[in-house]
């Protein structure tokens, strides 16, 4: 099996040792080392781990032959734009189970016409950790609001709309939110 553990190791700008700590439980750097390099056995187990520790899906740490994946060409930093000094590849993105989306058709706030946006549907016991994030939030009927949870009582949500002179909404023990997660825009 070739793993692409080091590839997004690197693209996340993580340490073996950063990776071996966020390991649920904790590992060594050089068990880390050995199992992105293939000199130890990758199982699920591990893969599970890893790409917990990475925050990716497992099935992006695993390269299949069918599967793209992007070669990075450059780095763009403030002091310009150079090669990276090692291989790296970035798996190319793909939704997780039970994500929604949202097509933006006018361009709001940070928002362009033609942006895809994938949103995370989380409970109702997950709502504080989305607190100034954009959220969908599903209304009776079939209708939605979009906007900044800027906070939340109890189970009552405020938002803020995007755009201009949007006033403040307030929503009542929805039954899910969708967190923004990924924004894909075509240039």
């Amino acid at each position: 099996m070739i793993t692409a553990i080091r590839e997004i190791r690197k693209a996340k700008r993580l340490t073996l040792q950063q990776v071996a700590e966020r390991c649920d439980p904790p590992t060594t750097a050089q068990t880390i080392g050995r199992l992105e390099t293939g000199v130890r056995t990758v199982s699920v187990d591990w893969l599970n781990r890893i790409a917990k520790a990475l925050g990716v899906e497992a099935s992006d740490l695993v390269r299949l032959p069918e599967q793209g994946d992007l070669p990075v060409a450059a780095l763009l930093g403030s002091d310009g734009v150079e090669a990276p000094r090692h291989e790296t590849r970035l798996p190319a993105p793909r939704p997780a189970p039970g994500m929604v989306a949202v097509q933006v058709e006018t361009g709001i706030g940070d928002y362009r016409a033609g942006d895809e946006i994938w949103c995370e549907r989380i409970a109702p016991d997950g709502y504080a950790g989305a607190l100034n994030r954009d959220v969908l939030v599903p209304r009776p009927a079939g209708r939605f609001l979009f906007g900044r949870l800027i906070g939340r009582e109890g189970d009552r949500l405020q938002l803020l709309p995007h755009g201009a002179g949007g006033r403040q909404q307030i929503v009542s023990d929805p039954v899910w939110i969708g967190v923004a997660r990924r924004l894909v825009r075509a240039l």
